[in-house]
C-alpha cells in the first residue's frame, strides 16, 4: 500500500482526507514539517500533501531543503492551499501541484494518483526499496566527479543471499532487501545529513556516497547492524545452528553460513576517474576483495 505523509493542523482537511484515502493508502499525519522529517527519512513515503501558506517562511525553507537533498529530490509534494491568492506563487515553492482546501473533495483523489503516478514514470526508483536506481545513481555520481568533489563510494553486497532466497522464498527474501535499503539508507543519513546519497543498485547491491572522514564508521556501523537484525529472518533452528542447508548454482545440495554484508570502498582523493563506470568498478572490485573474508567487513582502497 502506497504511503502518504500529511502535514496540516487542520481538523477540516484531516477528517476529509482521512474519510477519502482510508483503505487505499496508508496515512500519517503530522502538525508540521519539523515533525514529519524523521518519518519522512525513516518511511520514504509516495506523497507528501502539505498544508502551507506562502508567508509560512520556515515551513518554506525546510521543505526546501528537504527537495534539494538528492536522495528526495524525487519525491512528489502536493500543497494545499487556503485560497486562490495563496497560488500565484507556488511557482516559488518546492512542490510539484497544489490544490485548494475548497476542491479538497471533489478533485483530491485524483490530484494524489496523479502525483504518484508521475512521479514513478518521470523518476527511476527501485519499487522495492524505494532507493534511487542506476540511473539516478550514475547520474549522481558523474555529476559529482564533472564538479571535482572529493568524496568516497561504498559498494555493499549481501553473502549467501540466494540460497536464503531458495530455502526460504521470494518473500521473505524481499523483506531482507527491503530492511537492508532502510538501514543503508538510515545510518549514512544520520550520520551525513547534507551531500550525502544512497542507492540500489538492484538485487542485493546496493551504494552510498559520503565524505571520506566518515565513510569507515558508518559503513562499520552497517554492518554492526546488519549482524545484529539479520539473524532474526532465519527460522530458529537453524539460526542456532548458524547455517542453512540449500542448493548452490550447480543444483547441490551445500551449507551455507547466515547471511553477511561485504562492503568495497574507495575515494576520489587521488583523482583518476573522469567516468562514473571506473570509480564504481574499483568500488566493485574492492566489495569482491571483501568478499573473500568469512561474515561481514568492508575493505578500503588504500592505494
Amino acid at each position: 500500500m502506497k504511503l502518504i505523509a500529511v502535514i496540516s493542523k487542520d481538523i477540516i482537511i484531516l477528517n476529509a482526507l482521512e474519510e477519502m484515502l482510508k483503505g487505499l493508502y496508508k496515512i500519517s499525519v503530522f502538525d508540521n514539517i519539523q515533525s514529519a522529517l524523521d518519518y519522512i527519512y525513516n518511511s520514504m513515503p509516495d506523497l507528501v500533501i502539505i498544508d502551507i501558506s506562502t508567508d509560512d517562511l520556515a515551513s518554506i525553507n525546510i521543505l526546501s531543503n528537504l527537495k534539494e537533498d538528492p536522495m528526495f529530490y524525487q519525491l512528489p509534494v502536493l500543497a494545499v492551499f487556503s485560497d486562490q491568492s495563496a497560488a500565484l506563487t507556488w511557482d516559488f515553492l518546492s512542490v510539484e501541484d497544489y490544490i485548494y482546501k475548497a476542491d479538497i473533495e471533489r478533485d483530491m483523489l485524483a490530484r494524489i494518483k496523479l502525483s504518484i503516478i508521475r512521479a514513478e514514470r518521470v523518476i527511476e526508483i527501485n519499487p522495492l526499496t524505494k532507493l534511487p536506481g542506476n540511473i539516478l545513481i550514475n547520474k549522481q555520481i558523474q555529476a559529482r566527479l564533472d564538479k571535482n568533489e572529493v568524496f568516497a563510494l561504498a559498494y555493499a553486497d549481501l553473502d549467501h543471499f540466494k540460497p536464503f532466497n531458495d530455502k526460504y522464498g521470494f518473500s521473505r527474501g524481499d523483506e531482507v532487501i527491503r530492511i537492508t535499503g532502510r538501514l543503508v539508507l538510515n545510518i549514512v543519513k544520520n550520520k551525513q545529513h547534507k551531500n550525502s546519497f544512497a542507492g540500489h543498485i538492484g538485487g542485493d547491491d546496493f551504494i552510498f556516497i559520503m565524505d571520506l572522514n566518515l565513510i569507515e564508521e558508518t559503513s562499520q556501523e552497517i554492518i554492526d547492524n546488519f549482524d545484529r537484525i539479520i539473524p532474526t529472518f532465519y527460522d530458529a533452528d537453524d539460526t542456532i545452528r548458524g547455517y542453512i542447508e540449500s542448493c548452490d548454482r550447480h543444483g547441490c545440495l551445500k551449507s551455507f553460513d547466515v547471511m553477511s554484508i561485504s562492503i568495497g570502498i574507495t575515494d576520489t582523493k587521488s583523482g583518476g576517474f573522469p567516468h562514473y563506470g571506473e570509480i564504481t568498478g574499483q568500488a566493485s572490485e574492492m566489495k569482491k576483495y571483501a568478499k573473500q573474508f568469512k561474515g561481514s567487513c568492508y575493505k578500503l582502497n588504500r592505494r
